[in-house]
């Protein structure tokens, strides 16, 4: 089982995830990502699965046209753990890919 980060590990994390907040009374990260229109959209929803798929560890997200929003916590872990950081961090990396960082 994976660790919950400790309140100042999860801030120090967050500075370094551009567009990633903490969600208000929850133990969990979101970052709402918007594109040019849906399929891009729903390019980056294709690619972020694989690697959520790859690693074992899946986004709570919703798609409404070219937005996309998400939100990271590890349920088992009852908060935010390094898997959703790296989570985070594969998520930007792919939509930069796209012209959104």
């Amino acid at each position: 089982m994976v660790e919950r980060l400790t309140a100042e590990a999860r801030k120090t994390a967050l500075k370094e995830l551009s567009g990633w907040t903490e969600v208000a009374g929850r133990d969990a990260i979101e970052r709402t990502f918007v594109f040019k229109d849906f399929n891009e959209a729903f390019g980056f929803m294709g690619r972020a699965a694989l690697v959520a798929e790859k690693s074992d560890h899946h986004p709570e997200w919703r798609n409404v046209y070219k937005t996309v929003e998400v939100v990271l916590s590890t349920h088992d872990a009852g908060g935010v753990t390094q898997r959703d950081i790296e989570l985070a961090k594969a998520m930007n990396a792919i939509a930069a890919q796209l012209g959104h960082g």
